[in-house]
């Protein structure tokens, strides 16, 4: 074990991992447990993968710097931590002969501006959802009321009952309006905050998305126990965790697994603040993903990719999460569909 060798690499601000010649975890630095969110205690011993997804990149440069004998540089490499999502890399592997083989992998984030360039574009455009979502819900609200009551009136001096029947749909569809205008002003009600267990929130969801679909829907849960409790608002949090389970299992039309994942993340960055923690929440579906023609513009109000959606779900998701100085991103493709909600903690 070349434990003289690990000082030099203690301090340093590059991430770095050493593997040995199984492509076990000998150790990683305190650079790469805060690039990765990820403890070098849990994962000393265990092979490179169990830290990573999507390491099918990574394990060709490896091989590539193995079979040559030379450092090897991968310039575009695509990491998936399970506090992140996929991270952007620039990944360094030389070999390494100490007391046995070793290799070491040295990694460089390339996203970190592109990601704060979309967290204040996001802020930016969550600011702008809220003002249109507001003038929406007052230019539309008041009209409706002299829609339904002139439809009430009409309907008293109808006599033929089969006319009644269309009075009846105007003020039922009134009545649905004035519903969902009451729903884009949700967000502009102050958030109660106290202390809470975001899991206590998840298994609400979880309950009542199984009574909405009782049958050919799975929710696993992978949750992280310790996690300690969260300030925020709870109702508001049901509902960010609500509209985003909903919708993984309408993509999947009640067909298909959803897992809930909590962690802790650690070193955060949301809406220009540095964290020392976050609390981590992930809803994974096997569904179809995400349609490539929505992705950039998902959050926004009235976009949804079914004909009877209202596409406000994601933007009253987005709107409570920056109300909660946190954030909310997604990463897709068919098969795979990961929603990540980042709370930080007090």
């Amino acid at each position: 074990m070349p434990d003289a060798f690990f000082p030099t690499l203690e301090h340093l601000a590059t991430a770095v991992m050493l593997l040995d010649d199984q492509s076990h975890i000998v150790y990683l630095n305190p650079a790469a447990e805060n690039l990765f969110a990820l403890s070098s205690k849990n994962l000393i011993g265990y092979p490179v993968q169990h830290a990573f997804t999507h390491t099918g990149q990574l394990a060709a440069a490896m091989q590539q710097a193995l079979d040559n004998n030379a450092s090897y540089i991968e310039y575009d490499l695509t990491l998936g931590t399970y506090p992140h999502g996929k991270l952007h890399l620039r990944c360094t592997a030389t070999p390494l002969l100490l007391d046995k083989r070793y290799l070491l992998l040295e990694f460089h984030p390339m996203d970190r501006p592109l990601k704060l360039a979309r967290e204040e574009q996001m802020l930016d455009q969550t600011q702008a959802n809220r003002l249109l979502l507001r003038n929406l819900a007052h230019e539309i609200k008041n009209p409706l009321g002299g829609i339904r009551g002139a439809a009430q009136l009409l309907e008293q001096e109808l006599e033929k009952p089969g006319l009644r029947e269309y009075t009846r749909v105007v003020i039922q569809e009134a009545d649905r309006l004035r519903s969902l205008m009451e729903k884009l002003l949700i967000p502009q009600q102050a958030p109660c905050f106290s202390a809470l267990n975001i899991h206590e929130v998840l298994e609400r969801v979880r309950s009542l998305i199984l009574a909405e679909i009782p049958s050919g829907l799975v929710i696993q849960r992978d949750y992280d126990v310790s996690l300690p409790p969260l300030f925020g608002d709870k109702e508001q949090l049901i509902q960010v965790m609500l509209n985003i389970v909903r919708n993984a299992a309408q993509a999947m039309q009640g067909q298909g697994t959803i897992i809930l994942r909590t962690r802790i993340a650690r070193q955060v960055t949301l809406i220009k603040k540095r964290h020392p923690m976050a609390v981590m929440v992930q809803v994974i579906d096997n569904g179809p993903g995400v349609p490539e023609h929505l992705r950039d513009k998902i959050f926004y109000p009235l976009v949804s990719g079914r004909p009877e959606g209202h596409g406000l779900g994601l933007t009253l998701a987005q709107d409570f999460v920056s109300q909660h100085q946190g954030g909310i991103e997604f990463d897709s493709e068919p098969g795979c569909t990961c929603f990540t909600v980042m709370l930080p903690l007090q």
